[in-house]
């Protein structure tokens, strides 16, 4: 191997944790950068006196075999196969998700069950169309009733954009399923015929919670391979090649001869750059919006709340797009005979609830909590906030058009990669950012 020659990772998250790990496994030689005190990013979980809690609702899907086995290895007998319902809370009611025929049809009632099923009966006899945005999309696909109902409100919560104003590509692999095929097939089978979706009730979780898979990865790395509390703020280049990296204002690392794999947000990437990049590049850059995340956990003297690994609000009176409970992902994530909720609040930053002070977000959630049944007063122990930053890129309509501009400008530099949701602006899960670690590895040439 060259001298000198190593891999660079920026940003210590799971995307870039996938790569050092992969680099690990073929004995390549790296370092990664990552801003914070500890690995993991936004996939991390979170710890309150004897409770567990995780940074989001996550969890490991299957979708990918290789990439599964490879978690096994690192977790073993503490990576487990789940089967926990996720359902939706609508007008006082849990309703299946993913949304079932069947299971509409006893909460709907049969007269709004059937306008319902007349119009995605309508909407597939009219033909198939492009759909222009988001909203085109779930209309089409659903009908304006469903749509409504499920989909409209909470995708706008979710995104902080109106759903006209939104590409068909959030819908990503998650709608599957509502159709007039699965109608009949339910109708014929019943409900253990669902079809197979991403968000379905089966899926991998580790016992003591999802950021024990980042924490893996970096032992399996090494110490010395991962270095924490090292914010990369500046990134130099020749125009063709990245020469080096700035780390906390004032330590200049040459990465001319390596090769670098960022993950970074990507404006902030193109931010950092010197020389700055071209005034076009840069007011692209300026359009992608990423959103932020607050979580508010309430820890409870209970035995627990609902039976469901998320629920889902797609209500506007709700502020909250959902709730999790850790324990049904885990009985380790909380003591005996006790439980958590945790809410997960979308928002920006320049937003007021970003800015309200943690007792008055406490307070808030706790009173829908009261409101819908879920638990009394006496029942809380203790409770906290987490803000997480840079939680969802905003997939706006004709964002893949800037993100090409974009990707195009930065493929220009030979020795650069891009991996993970906030790097390439594309929503991704555990299992994605395993992928792209795994085939940006496979595809490096490594010198002799």
């Amino acid at each position: 191997m060259a001298d000198n020659w190593q891999l660079t990772i920026l940003g210590g998250g799971m995307a870039g944790l996938a790569v050092a790990y992969y680099a690990k496994n073929r004995q390549i030689p790296l370092v990664l950068y990552e801003a914070a005190s500890r690995v993991g990013g936004n996939t991390v979980t979170l710890k309150q006196g004897e409770f567990l809690y995780d940074s989001g609702a996550h969890r490991v899907h299957d979708r990918d075999p290789s990439v599964t086995d490879e978690i096994k290895k690192l977790l073993g007998p503490d990576l487990r196969k789940i089967n926990v319902p996720s359902q939706i809370y609508h007008n006082g009611c849990l309703i299946d998700f993913p949304l079932s025929p069947l299971n509409l049809l006893k909460n709907f009632g049969l007269l709004k069950f059937t306008r319902a099923v007349t119009e995605v009966l309508r909407s597939r006899l009219n033909g198939r169309r492009r759909d222009q945005n988001f909203e085109d999309f779930a209309v089409r696909t659903y009908g304006r009733e469903i749509a409504e109902s499920f989909l409209l409100n909470y995708s706008q919560k979710l995104w902080g954009v109106p759903c006209k104003n939104l590409s068909v590509n959030i819908a990503g692999k998650r709608l599957r399923g509502l159709d007039i095929r699965t109608f009949l097939v339910e109708a014929i089978f019943g409900q253990k015929a669902k079809t197979d979706h991403l968000e379905g009730s089966a899926f991998y979780y580790p016992r003591r919670g999802i950021g024990t898979i980042p924490e893996a990865i970096a032992r399996s790395c090494g110490s010395e391979q991962i270095q924490t509390s090292s914010r990369v703020t500046k990134i130099f280049h020749d125009t063709r090649k990245i020469q080096g990296i700035e780390i906390n204002g004032d330590e200049i690392v040459p990465v001319g001869s390596h090769t670098v794999v960022s993950t970074l947000p990507m404006n902030c990437f193109l931010q950092s750059m010197e020389p700055k990049p071209p005034e076009e590049i840069l007011q692209l850059a300026d359009k992608l919006k990423f959103r932020n995340l607050l979580l508010v956990a309430i820890f409870l003297e209970k035995e627990t709340i609902t039976h469901n690994a998320t629920t889902y609000f797609p209500e506007a009176g709700f502020p909250l797009t959902r709730f999790y409970e850790p324990k049904n992902r885990s009985s380790s994530m909380s003591p005996a005979g006790k439980t958590s909720v945790v809410a997960e609040i979308p928002c920006q930053p320049e937003d007021s609830i970003w800015r309200a002070n943690d007792a008055s977000l406490i307070e808030m959630i706790s009173e829908y909590l009261f409101r819908i049944g879920w638990i009394e007063k006496e029942e809380i122990l203790d409770s906290v906030v987490e803000r997480l930053e840079y939680a969802y890129p905003i997939l706006e309509t004709s964002f893949e058009e800037r993100v090409k501009r974009i990707t195009d400008f930065l493929g220009s530099f030979e020795n650069l990669r891009l991996s993970g949701r906030n790097a390439l602006f594309a929503y991704s899960w555990v299992h994605d950012m395993m992928r792209l670690g795994r085939d940006i590895v496979d595809g490096l040439i490594v010198p002799e």
